[in-house]
């Protein structure tokens, strides 16, 4: 039997998101089935929507990208139904890893709670793993993770002007 460990890419360095789908390429090519929900992403082409649509990895852009003022409720409503749906999800041990992407923004954001968060590891079937990603992962989500990756930014190209590029940041 599987053991699902339960893992956190955090940290203010780019990277998170970027490894947990390389975490989802390898789950799908051993076999295992996959889910990405992304609590903030949403209404944007990301390169990795296209690559993993053909790849039959279900990828699924709950959120309506980054907030702005004025904006908090509808952000939170999505917040609020993408974690029903991640509920939903990992009850029915449909999948064998559900990646939770930028949730901990949502956190941060106030958009859903810490605990409804953590209460998702109380409901996880022991063979499920669940990654969580996003800056700024709270302690308490930490200490019951299996595996904690913080990134750290040492050197951005934005800190000299560089905007995003397709393919690289998106």
């Amino acid at each position: 039997m599987t053991e699902g460990l339960i893992i956190v890419h955090t940290g203010d360095g780019k990277g998170k998101t970027t490894a947990a789908l390389g975490l989802a390429l390898r789950a799908f090519g051993a076999g295992l089935k996959v889910l990405i929900l992304q609590f903030i992403k949403g209404g944007q082409k990301y390169g990795e929507l296209d690559a993993l649509k053909n790849l039959q990895i279900e990828i699924r852009q709950c959120g309506l990208g980054f907030t702005k003022s004025g904006e908090i409720a509808e952000h939170k409503a999505a917040a609020q139904a993408t974690l029903k749906i991640a509920k939903d999800e990992i009850i029915s041990r449909n999948r064998d890893l559900i990646i939770l992407d930028e949730i901990n923004y949502a956190v941060k954001f106030g958009l859903i709670t810490e605990d409804e968060m953590l209460n998702l590891l109380t409901i996880r079937p022991p063979e499920l793993h669940l990654v969580f990603t996003g800056r700024d992962a709270t302690e308490k989500l930490i200490d019951a993770a299996d595996l904690v990756t913080e990134m750290k930014m040492i050197k951005h190209p934005y800190q000299r002007g560089i905007k995003a590029q397709r393919g690289i940041e998106f």
